[in-house]
């Protein structure tokens, strides 16, 4: 970590300043295991809206766990082409989903509520194609709400550019430092912290653009006190120079 989080006191400000900030979110209804499994194998990279809809074909097409997991490939990505990678994620899920299947043919996940927490993301971590991400929303989103840290890319981002973890950070590294630095914190509350995070990477700390100064955590996050600290570049008048294009002229260029 490049930044000393220190106390879960440190966490709770930042939560409270999103909170403040964006309102209390709601918590969305809870599904089963399982079916949270599914969703979030779909939902890597894409908007929520269009994973949704998603799943919602998929649970329409084969309402039956069991069929789903003895569906093509083919099939499955059909239903879900929208989604980002849709032809690796269809593959991904059918194999995940034959593993419990053989396993666990009721396809309740149920159990993994009387193992740990890190007992329980390293079993869901050994089905094909389910990473941190995956794993951590299938705990704390569902009904065994367990207390487990989900890390998209809107959430790396702002953790990095606030300086809770370096720059090269990946989803579990990320993971595994909010966690440490919230012992105490139960599922309810970092799903919170999930929610209000990832609105503030989707708003202002955008991809393309932070707007720092409009950030409501602003007053500790590293990349904003960088960004005040940098000087401002004033472009010298190239007199007697013939002068370039104006505004107007370049409007209609392509970039």
């Amino acid at each position: 970590m490049a930044f000393d989080f220190g106390a879960a006191a440190d966490m709770a400000w930042v939560r409270e300043q999103l909170k403040f900030f964006f309102g209390r979110p709601d918590r969305v209804p809870a599904r089963t295991p399982i079916g949270q499994l599914v969703k979030s194998s779909i939902s890597n990279r894409t908007l929520d809206e269009v994973s949704l809809a998603a799943y919602q074909r998929l649970v329409e097409a084969y309402p039956e766990w069991p069929a789903l997991a003895a569906a093509s490939t083919g099939d499955v990505e059909a239903l879900i082409g929208n989604v980002t990678f849709p032809d690796v994620k269809a593959r991904h899920l059918g194999d995940a989903l034959r593993v419990i299947g053989v396993r666990h043919p009721d396809f309740n996940l149920d159990f993994l509520g009387c193992l740990s927490v890190a007992e329980a993301l390293a079993w869901l971590e050994r089905l094909p194609g389910v990473g941190r991400k995956i794993s951590a929303s299938t705990l704390n989103f569902s009904t065994l709400e367990m207390p487990a840290f989900v890390v998209d890319t809107h959430v790396l981002r702002v953790l990095s550019r606030y300086g809770f973890v370096r720059n090269t950070a990946d989803t579990r590294t990320a993971c595994d430092a909010v966690m440490a630095a919230s012992p105490r914190w139960g599922a309810a509350e970092l799903a919170e912290l999930h929610i209000l995070m990832k609105s503030l990477g989707q708003t202002i700390c955008r991809h393309d653009r932070a707007r720092c100064p409009d950030c409501p955590i602003r007053q500790h996050c590293k990349t904003a006190a960088a960004s005040a600290r940098r000087p401002v570049r004033v472009r010298a008048r190239n007199v007697g120079r013939r002068q370039g294009p104006t505004r107007e002229q370049r409007s209609g260029w392509k970039e």
